[in-house]
């Protein structure tokens, strides 16, 4: 390997947003960049990083302000609040973090930053290093924000059908919610996404969690407008980092039962029988909506291990069991683990970005529940661009019904269609493994990335 020798000299500084979802692919991407030799320092909120306290990892951490060090967004009420405190405290914060580092003889030489803080950009620039958008999203959805940025798409959407160049026809329930007003924190929201984009060609570079096999067509058009554009994808540990770095992301106290406790009992069932249901740590279900997946999952004739919140649990019907031989229930698992474990055949999923890569990147086909944001653009994606998963048809009040989700795991467990889609996600697996293998193209761009960083910080020696 030429790991150590390109990056030793270089120092990055990596900024995520203080959310799951955007901090787990960042994270991610710091393990690469120190396992290729870069000197890593990872940089979230004060309030958010009490979080990663307990998570064991070999990467340096620092904090900034978002203006809330003792609550972060639930101290500040609203999202609105949340966002103007912190577009205002952060580039102050970051810069003074930056001012220590250099004078504890520790200068960075390139701030990575999360999208959704385009100020970053304009500190890198005041600090004269590199400044590198980070994108979270795939291309897809990136490029359709960028075209909202540049007026070339009109918010809220009137037209039946969007046409965007490079994309599949789009209707209105294949689009981010943000462009259907319906509270206030819409405004705000589609501001801070469409917001990516208002500077992002002044970067240096353009970082994206996705990889070229999968989007080629967009990735190939984006590329003419901002040619410093580059997948890194898909971020996620396991993946990356299982030929070298062995095991470091055992949790440990409570979640680490459960996760043993999961374990345990998908060792007693048959290959690919399991349903595997997950929202991720944003959507909030409405009971409803809980009752009818509980139902449909109870009917499907499919064993299940459901992850669920605990504020959710309580909005199980109560002659749902939690645990039986056919249902497990629990607080939290490894999603990687469990995703990657015989025994799963299919995911019910939100279609968060990171949880559809991680179907996909361990090659399990995809029941699609959207619940708000981009996730509808994904399932998009999952059910008609890539054929790797089914949607779920949602009803007139926006709830999917037992019967539609019944009918969807089936479909994948035991039909013909089923098993196409299994082919499907199969060979995205295999181009999912050979884009960060070697030879790969996230494997090479991340290295053209340091090697670029390494040539220009020797020259400014």
């Amino acid at each position: 390997m030429e790991k150590k020798s390109i990056a030793n000299k270089v120092h990055c500084l990596v900024l995520a947003y203080p959310a799951q979802g955007h901090v787990n692919p960042m994270h991610d991407f710091s393990k690469l960049l120190q396992q290729q030799g870069a000197k890593v320092t990872f940089v979230t909120t004060l309030y958010f990083s009490k979080k990663l306290q307990n998570v064991p990892t070999c990467i340096s951490l620092q904090t900034i302000s978002d203006g809330f060090d003792n609550g972060g967004s639930d101290e500040a009420g609203s999202f609105k609040a949340y966002v103007e405190r912190f577009w205002q405290v952060g580039p102050k914060s970051l810069a003074d973090l930056l001012q220590k580092l250099h004078r504890s003889g520790d200068p960075v030489h390139c701030l990575i930053y999360d999208a959704l803080f385009p100020w970053s950009l304009d500190v890198a620039k005041r600090f004269q290093i590199a400044g590198v958008s980070f994108l979270t999203q795939n291309m897809f959805v990136n490029t359709i924000y960028d075209h909202v940025q540049h007026g070339k798409l009109q918010v809220p959407i009137t037209q039946n059908q969007i046409s965007l160049p490079f994309l599949p026809k789009l209707q209105h329930n294949d689009m981010p919610s943000f462009f259907f007003p319906t509270d206030d924190t819409y405004p705000t929201l589609l501001h801070v996404l469409v917001g990516q984009f208002s500077n992002i060609h002044e970067a240096d570079w353009i970082l994206c969690n996705s990889f070229y096999h999968m989007e080629k067509q967009v990735i190939d058009s984006t590329k003419k407008i901002w040619s410093n554009l580059r997948t890194i994808g898909p971020c996620i540990t396991s993946m990356l980092l299982k030929k070298t770095l062995g095991n470091d992301e055992d949790e440990g106290g409570a979640t680490q039962f459960n996760n043993e406790e999961c374990m345990k009992w998908l060792n007693g069932k048959p290959k690919e029988s399991v349903v595997y249901v997950s929202f991720g740590s944003m959507a909030e279900l409405k009971e409803e909506q809980i009752k009818e997946i509980a139902y449909g999952l109870r009917d499907s004739e499919s064993y299940f291990v459901w992850t669920m919140r605990a504020s959710a649990e309580n909005k199980l019907p109560k002659d749902f069991e939690k645990r039986s031989e056919k249902g497990l229930v629990v607080g939290w698992c490894s999603q990687v683990k469990v995703l990657g474990h015989e025994a799963i055949g299919c995911f019910v999923t939100h279609c968060g970005w990171n949880s559809t890569l991680e179907g996909l990147s361990l090659g399990v086909p995809m029941v699609a529940v959207p619940c708000w944001s981009e996730q509808f653009s994904n399932a998009k994606l999952v059910q008609d661009v890539w054929k790797i998963g089914i949607r779920a048809q949602a009803d007139d009040k926006q709830i999917v019904r037992r019967e539609m989700l019944k009918h969807c795991i089936l479909e994948i467990m035991n039909s013909e269609r089923g098993k196409e889609v299994k082919s499907n996600v199969m060979e995205f697996k295999a181009l999912a493994e050979h884009a960060v293998s070697e030879e790969g193209t996230s494997h090479k761009n991340t290295l053209e990335f340091l090697n670029s960083l390494a040539a220009s910080t020797q020259k400014h020696h």
